[in-house]
């Protein structure tokens, strides 16, 4: 049984590694191979309980999809409103070498608090505005993708992976910001200082260009789409808060404050007779958030719970525990694995893998596996290396992928001129975990 599995998922994953070239959307291959491995878990198991299983499974799923689709539908009201417009427009520098510094600094903090596909979007967009050059958008466009990875990788909702080791309560916000705020700051400074050698430092020419963005709410209620700014940053801040002080999962949270950017909204409707075309409610810009990279995470985190269901996964923790037993040689290498296979399903493993170590293995090493109990090392470097990682591939991040379609970025033209950046950044701050590591107390 468990030689089949292990071929559905190969075969599954090589398809949505091909999603491309094949020109089919990956989402249709990951809930083909999920459908595929729990029918086979079913009828070979011989497990009685095998309804109850995926129910439990799903549930566990559905608990980081409920938030997603939350915080996705509160960042397109923001865009909608044009509250992006707003931030943007305060990007201003003379020379392209400060303007590749200024979009970057401002796009790690931005990740942290919305996301880094999102901030991604808004950023590599604004480029493709300001920059006439096709060369320079994509060294920009691609060292906006470093920062966007860097900066979501130390705050709990910067990057599906960081919201997934916090919903399942292997890092806590406290300690997640404290240990991985200096070591992702130099994961993306390190790379920026590279990059801005790329480019001449002459003037950037005059335009009105980078103002195009602007869109039809924002031309008429200009203060509205401050105040929908300001709500929705407070409605996604007030997630982890909430998370701290009543102990209830985070997608809990995000539904309190997508209901109550719902009732601004119909209040903003109605008080400044916004017509029903121009989408300005939250139920109209629901219908704008990206459903099929939904539904890719339903059908790959469904079918890694296949595959830990069946054990392999368990298999695989004590093949790579024996033969490696070190926390920083492990997530490095799985950083590296990041940035050919997608972070999700791999962050999604090691928590299946290494999430419930049995009491006695613990006993054989206690100093060692107090590294997997909750902040230990191997969870906050796995944060670090699972979202990191994967900038030293275009298509190792949704980030990437992102700014790939927007500027028609070549895969090998990143590989031979960004994936030893990236590595360069990714090994800088892995080093500096190492030296925070032998301050006492910190991790």
């Amino acid at each position: 049984m468990n030689a089949i599995l292990i071929t559905i998922f190969v075969a599954g994953y090589l398809l949505i590694t091909c999603e491309h070239p094949l020109r089919v959307n990956k989402g249709t291959f990951a809930l083909i191979m999920c459908g595929l491995l729990w029918a086979v878990y079913a009828t070979m198991s011989g497990d009685s309980h095998v309804n109850t299983v995926v129910i439990e499974q799903l549930g566990e799923t559905c608990e980081i999809l409920v938030f997603l689709i939350g915080a996705m539908t509160i960042v397109e009201v923001i865009d909608r409103y044009g509250g992006f417009n707003i931030i943007t427009e305060k990007i201003t520098a003379r020379r392209k070498r400060k303007l590749l510094w200024m979009m970057c600094v401002f796009t790690f903090f931005m990740s942290a608090i919305l996301d880094n596909l999102t901030t991604t979007i808004i950023m590599v967009t604004m480029v493709g505005c300001m920059m006439k050059k096709q060369n320079e958008r994509w060294i920009f466009a691609s060292t906006i993708v470093i920062a966007a990875n860097s900066g979501g990788a130390f705050s709990p909702i910067g990057d599906v992976t960081t919201i997934m080791l916090w919903m399942g309560e292997k890092v806590t916000t406290g300690q997640l910001m404290a240990t991985l705020l200096l070591p992702s700051l130099v994961s993306m400074i390190v790379p920026v200082m590279i990059a801005s050698r790329l480019i001449d430092n002459e003037e950037l020419p005059r335009t009105d260009e980078s103002q195009n963005r602007n869109r039809a709410l924002y031309h008429k209620h200009p203060k509205v789409g401050k105040l929908v700014l300001i709500a929705g940053v407070a409605s996604l801040i007030f997630v982890p808060v909430f998370k701290t002080l009543t102990g209830l999962p985070p997608f809990m949270g995000i539904i309190i404050s997508l209901g109550a950017m719902w009732l601004l909204t119909e209040v903003i409707v109605h008080r400044y007779k916004i017509e029903s075309g121009m989408g300005a409610r939250v139920d109209q810009a629901a219908k704008g958030i990206d459903m099929s990279t939904i539904l890719f995470f339903l059908g790959i985190l469904m079918a890694v719970s296949a595959l830990n269901e069946a054990g392999i996964l368990g298999s695989l923790a004590k093949v790579m525990d024996d033969g490696i037993h070190e926390p920083f040689s492990m997530t490095t290498l799985i950083g590296y694995l990041s940035a050919v296979i997608d972070n999700v399903p791999l962050v999604s493993a090691c928590m299946k893998m290494f999430g419930e170590i049995p009491e006695a293995i613990i006993a054989t090493d206690p100093a060692y596996y107090a590294g997997f109990a909750q902040d230990g090392i191997f969870w906050v470097l796995l944060t670090f290396t699972a979202g990191v990682g994967g900038s030293m591939l275009i298509i190792g991040s949704a980030a990437g992928v992102v700014a790939m379609g927007i500027e028609k970025i070549p895969f090998f033209w990143y590989l031979k001129r960004f994936s030893l950046i990236a590595m360069a950044g990714y090994l800088a701050g892995i080093a500096t975990i190492w030296l925070e590591s032998l301050i006492p107390g910190l991790i």
